[in-house]
C-alpha cells in the first residue's frame, strides 16, 4: 500500500514539473513575441520549430547586450537629417544612385550609433533586437538596391526602397528618451511578412499629410493621440521623397 502511494505521489510531483515547465516556457515565448513583434514570425518562418526560432532570438539579444549603442549628438543627427535632404533630392533624376545613397547613409547611421558592421545578414540580425518593426523594411529595401546594380527595377520600386530604408533611418535618428512614434521624418509601416505590401505614403506633392492613396501619410497608431515632442526639425519631417518641399 505505501508503495502506491510514494507512485502516486511521484506522479503528482511529475505533474506538476511539467506544468511549470510549460508555464515558463509559454512566458519565454510570449515575452519574446512581445520583444521581436514581426520580427519573430520571420524567426518561425526561417527555423526548424519554434525551439530552433527562439533560441535564434535568444543568441541575437544577448550578442546585443555586449555592444554598447549610443545615441547620436544632436549635431550628428541634423547633419545625417540633412544628408537625408540631399538624397530625397536626387531621387528624381537618379533614382538607382539615390537608393545605394540611402543604404550607403543608413550604414553610416548604424555605425555612429555603435552597431557592428559585418555582413548584411548579421547586421539586420543585430539590429532587429532594437528595431524589430522596420528591420524587414530595410532588407527588403537593400534587396531591391542589390538588384538595381544587375537587373533594370522600376523607378516606382526604387521609391518604395527609398521610403522603406527612410522607416528604419528614423528610428535611428530618434533622440534619446523620445519614445513616441513622431520622429525626426515620416515612417512608414512595417512590412507585412505574408503580403509585403507596398507602401504608398508620401509619394507625389499633394496636400500636407495625405498619401497618393488619399489617407494620411502617418501609421494610425502614430494619429492616435497627436501627442509627442515637437518635431525640432519639421521641415525634414514634412519633406518628400523628389522634392524640398516647405524649405
Amino acid at each position: 500500500m505505501a508503495t502506491w502511494i510514494w507512485v502516486v505521489i511521484a506522479i503528482v510531483v511529475v505533474a506538476v514539473i511539467a506544468l511549470v515547465a510549460v508555464g515558463a516556457s509559454k512566458r519565454r515565448t510570449a515575452m519574446l513575441r512581445n520583444r521581436f513583434g514581426p520580427e519573430y514570425d520571420r524567426a518561425l518562418e526561417g527555423r526548424d520549430g519554434r525551439r530552433a526560432a527562439e533560441a535564434d532570438l535568444r543568441a541575437r539579444e544577448k550578442q546585443r547586450a555586449q555592444f554598447d549603442i549610443k545615441p547620436l549628438p544632436e549635431s550628428t543627427r541634423l547633419r545625417f537629417a540633412e544628408e537625408w535632404r540631399d538624397v530625397q533630392e536626387h531621387f528624381v533624376d537618379q533614382p538607382a544612385q539615390a537608393a545605394t545613397a540611402a543604404d550607403t547613409l543608413v550604414a553610416r547611421v548604424m555605425e555612429a550609433r555603435g552597431y557592428p558592421m559585418k555582413d548584411f545578414d548579421a547586421q539586420a540580425e543585430l539590429v532587429s533586437v532594437d528595431h524589430p518593426d522596420t528591420v524587414e523594411n530595410y532588407r527588403i529595401a537593400h534587396a531591391v538596391r542589390q538588384r538595381s546594380e544587375t537587373q533594370q527595377v522600376s523607378t516606382e520600386d526604387l521609391r518604395e526602397a527609398l521610403l522603406r530604408y527612410r522607416s528604419l533611418f528614423d528610428e535611428l535618428l530618434r533622440p534619446e528618451g523620445d519614445g513616441a512614434a513622431d520622429g525626426t521624418i515620416g515612417q512608414v509601416q512595417p512590412a507585412d511578412a505574408s503580403s509585403r505590401q507596398r507602401v504608398a505614403a508620401g509619394l507625389e506633392p499633394q496636400d500636407p499629410g495625405t498619401s497618393a492613396t488619399g489617407r494620411t501619410d502617418r501609421p494610425a497608431a502614430m494619429e492616435s493621440d497627436g501627442a509627442g515632442p515637437a518635431d525640432p526639425d519639421p521641415d525634414y519631417h514634412d519633406q518628400r521623397i523628389g522634392g524640398r518641399e516647405g524649405r
